[in-house]
């Protein structure tokens, strides 16, 4: 992998594992979304994760909040506003105009063959209609293994299953497998994680956070085994090191040396370079 790619993967026993870009930036200091960091992201064949909110008129943009005044300089729902008013405003965060869904059709058919660009669908189905999906449908039925969609409504992601079978889909099941964990044992999280994976979505991500891996890997399960065993690929969600210039601490060391131990396929970060930095200083001190 060339040098100036930065924070692309990490290998580990055979295995590689992607580092995801986490909401299109690679500092916990950098603007959110910066169409500068996807145009450099689509360049190198990086995988990235960007959220998605649906406009007014059936179209979508790249923005975390229901509302606009949160991360841009326009004021009222996202879902009221249509395509012109949102290219008018502005990124509170680096200035630049939100990027949407119809920008990333058109930079998805240059991107290098290896970019994966993960939506993540903020809305519900009810929010997004008929309308959305046929946006969704006639903007990116021919972007295949470009881009993989997940959102917390799976009803949302079974229509979207229907209407674009060939574009992959990811599920979250975290915050229920946590409560299980701590209620009802890793027996119960075993048995739930199954029914998900055979569940209608039939995803082909499972994301999971970290720190769920973890604790369940002390009581004696593999929840990235058990989604490999299904034929499943895992995003470990969302690693950032404590202080990014000096690398892993000991204590932090030992959490991801025995996360990247499990062979997730994914490691979600705002800190992508340095995390590859700190874990080549760990791996091959004298490169």
């Amino acid at each position: 992998m060339s040098d100036t790619a930065p924070g692309l993967d990490l290998f580990h026993a055979g295995h590689r594992t992607r580092l995801k870009w986490h909401r299109l930036r690679l500092s916990l200091d950098a603007p959110l979304f910066s169409a500068d960091t996807m145009a450099l992201g689509f360049s190198v064949g990086a995988s990235m994760e960007l959220d998605l909110r649906v406009r007014g008129d059936g179209g979508f943009v790249v923005l975390h909040d229901a509302t606009l005044e949160g991360e841009t300089t326009g004021h009222g729902r996202v879902c009221d506003s249509g395509a012109d008013t949102i290219r008018s405003l502005g990124m509170k965060a680096g200035g630049t105009p939100p990027i949407l869904s119809e920008d990333l059709a058109s930079l998805l058919t240059r991107a290098h063959p290896e970019a994966l660009l993960q939506f993540d669908m903020k809305d519900r189905l009810t929010t997004i209609g008929e309308r959305g999906l046929g946006h969704l449908a006639e903007h990116f039925s021919q972007a295949g293994g470009s881009i993989i969609v997940s959102g917390g409504d799976l009803d949302l992601i079974v229509a979207i299953k229907k209407r674009l079978p060939e574009i992959p889909r990811g599920i979250d099941p975290t915050d229920k497998l946590v409560e299980m964990l701590a209620a009802q044992g890793a027996a119960t999280v075993e048995a739930e994680l199954k029914t998900d994976l055979q569940g209608p979505t039939e995803p082909d991500m499972v994301y999971l956070s970290w720190p769920l891996i973890l604790a369940a890997h002390e009581k004696g399960l593999d929840l990235i085994g058990l989604c490999h065993d299904a034929g499943r690929r895992v995003d470990a969600w969302t690693y950032n090191l404590k202080s990014p210039d000096t690398g892993f601490s000991e204590a932090e060391w030992q959490q991801f040396a025995t996360l990247m131990s499990l062979k997730p396929d994914q490691i979600t970060t705002d800190e992508a370079p340095a995390t590859e930095r700190a874990w080549m200083a760990r791996v091959s001190p004298g490169r």
